[in-house]
């Protein structure tokens, strides 16, 4: 029964985070996506400031450093990963970004059958370039925001078991995440116009940041404490198509067969990689 629960938190956290995904791009033609990084960091961050409430504890210099290099690697992820969905489909900026957990899978395994999942995830990504048949469908600049973010995001889960040695789970992302929101304030100020905002403007912000945020940390974790972290992470390749599902649905977002299997790709090499490694590295939602 356990395992059940964990299992259905895992799926509603990955589709909780995608829904956020989606209402976020909507709200980009009124907020742009620097405002919408601002708003996602900052309401998720009070949130977990409320629940976790670090202040009541005392921290090194050397810990406040890591976590604040910590918070400006999730901030740097979250803004580039939003300016690339709103250049290209949800779908395939997941799968892209999708590479930088998976980078760091492969780098830590050191296995001869992970050149296997190397030559799909490249494949994925080679199908996702403009060229040919759908060159006028795809942005290039989307492409290489959506991997710049995989990269910060390879660089986030090295970064996140460091700052977990030290400060439990939750707070140390409820730090993380606040030096996110300091960090995204400065490009995202000339945005900020909250007097502007309609009520209806404000519920989907809102909603953006509670289904980007603290749902899915929270049913993760709860997951993560029931079952293996290699079926966790299997779990998680589903990731780029529920985004893409996400994306058709409420986007209207219709991807190219060539997209489709550029997406499978990465999501089998995910999975594959996580099956296959010992100690898997985990690709939280944050």
């Amino acid at each position: 029964m356990e395992k059940l629960v964990a299992l259905l938190c895992v799926l509603i956290a990955i589709f909780s985070v995608q829904g956020g995904a989606s209402f976020a791009k909507q709200l980009f033609p009124l907020l742009g996506p620097q405002a919408a990084t601002f708003w996602r960091a900052s309401i998720s961050a009070f949130i977990l400031l409320v629940i976790y409430r670090p202040w009541r504890q005392k921290y090194s210099r050397s810990t406040l450093g890591i976590v604040a290099i910590y918070g400006i690697c999730l901030a740097c992820m979250n803004m580039t990963f939003y300016l690339s969905i709103e250049r290209i489909p949800l779908g395939v900026a997941v799968a892209l970004e999708f590479t930088g957990p998976l980078a760091v899978a492969i780098l830590g395994s050191k296995r001869a059958l992970d050149i296997v999942w190397v030559v799909l995830a490249a494949a994925g990504i080679i199908l996702v370039l403009p060229h040919s048949d759908f060159a006028k469908s795809i942005d290039l600049t989307g492409v290489v925001l959506a991997l710049v973010a995989g990269a910060f995001w390879g660089f986030y889960i090295i970064l996140a078991k460091k700052v977990g040695a030290k400060i439990p789970g939750g707070t140390a992302t409820a730090m993380g995440m606040t030096v996110a929101a300091l960090t995204v304030t400065i490009p995202a100020l000339s945005h900020l116009h909250p007097a502007e905002y309609t009520g209806h403007m404000w519920m989907m912000i809102v909603a953006m940041a509670v289904l980007s945020g603290a749902i899915p940390y929270s049913l993760e974790m709860i997951a993560l404490r029931r079952i293996p972290s290699k079926t966790f992470g299997v779990l998680m390749s589903l990731e780029p198509a529920v985004a893409a599902l996400m994306g058709y649905i409420f986007l209207s977002e219709r991807l190219t067969k060539t997209q489709m299997v550029a997406i499978l790709c990465v999501m089998v090499a995910s999975c594959g990689s996580s099956l296959m490694s010992r100690t898997a590295n985990v690709p939280t939602d944050v």
